[in-house]
């Protein structure tokens, strides 16, 4: 990683002990999450469930990150490969091809923007530390590459942690778990404990909704969402067009956004510091209602 001399990069990240868990260290930028934040998905593959090839080159995706950003969200998701049940499974190489410029363009267009990368590969990691990302979300929990954790440490960018099956086949298998927020604190348990030893100090918490968990455990996983942080990470909830809200209400992805604005409020109030969601316009209602209740 050409850029791990660089100093300012690798300004570290305050212990955990010091840092108040609603805080984040981007790039020796610090970034306050008592107000809670909105990240915006920004998909560059032609194949995800509800947005797919509509954003997938340079400006189609700059377009669309402006009127995110423009909208009310802080971090903007870039994701170069859907993780959908049935989708195309890519290499790193071909992620990196389809990210192209963007990171660098997005840097220089909207240098206030936070830019996540949504990748399991620790190649992808290097490729996007070096245009310049700030935070790495890995919707495999360091499963799918054993080089991740390393890489990220070496970073010392802030890095999302999320809950999911033990192999990308099995993602999408659907587990009855016999009390899954404890088998979620377990698992966060396990995994932070990892990272923290490896010197990954700015740890974000993902539940994983969507990722191989039956209707009525994610439901339970909202009304239990206040028990997963521990006291001192942050949590991401990203339910944005999930399936466990509009299946069983017979609706299609694009036509849930009352009950998806209902459930955010919900972990708002259980203390969630970052909505990952399609319809920042809605979002940002949500928060701003949340703030002034």
């Amino acid at each position: 990683m050409s850029k791990l001399s660089h100093s300012q990069t690798l300004k570290p990240s305050n212990v955990p002990t010091s840092q108040p868990f609603h805080s984040i260290n981007c790039n020796g930028r610090l970034v306050d999450l008592s107000v809670p934040k909105i990240m915006g998905i920004l998909n560059l593959t032609p194949d995800s469930f509800s947005d797919g090839g509509k954003f997938n080159n340079e400006k189609s995706a700059l377009q669309h990150t402006e009127k995110m950003l423009k909208d009310g969200a802080e971090i903007i998701d870039l994701g170069p490969q859907s993780t959908r049940p049935k989708a195309e499974f890519l290499e790193s190489s071909e992620e990196i091809r389809r990210i192209g410029n963007i990171i660098s363009l997005m840097k220089k267009e909207f240098p206030e923007a936070l830019i996540s990368l949504d990748t399991f590969y620790s190649e992808t990691v290097e490729f996007g530390f070096n245009e310049g990302i700030d935070i790495i979300n890995d919707i495999s929990g360091g499963h799918y590459d054993d080089k991740m954790f390393d890489t990220v440490a070496a970073t010392k960018l802030p890095y999302v942690l999320m809950h999911v099956n033990p192999s990308y086949e099995t993602m999408h298998d659907k587990i009855k778990f016999a009390d899954i927020t404890l088998s979620e604190n377990q698992y966060f348990s396990e995994k932070t404990m990892e990272l923290l030893e490896k010197g990954v100090n700015d740890i974000i918490l993902d539940p994983g909704f969507g990722f191989g968990k039956t209707v009525e455990d994610q439901m339970k996983m909202i009304d239990e969402v206040k028990y997963l942080d521990f006291g001192k990470f942050p949590l991401l909830i990203g339910i944005s067009r999930k399936s466990f809200i509009y299946k069983p209400l017979g609706k299609s992805s694009l036509d849930i956004n009352e009950e998806t604005q209902k459930l955010h409020l919900k972990v708002l109030q259980q203390g969630a510091k970052i909505l990952r969601v399609h319809d920042v316009v809605e979002a940002k209602k949500t928060v701003d209602a949340f703030l002034n209740k």
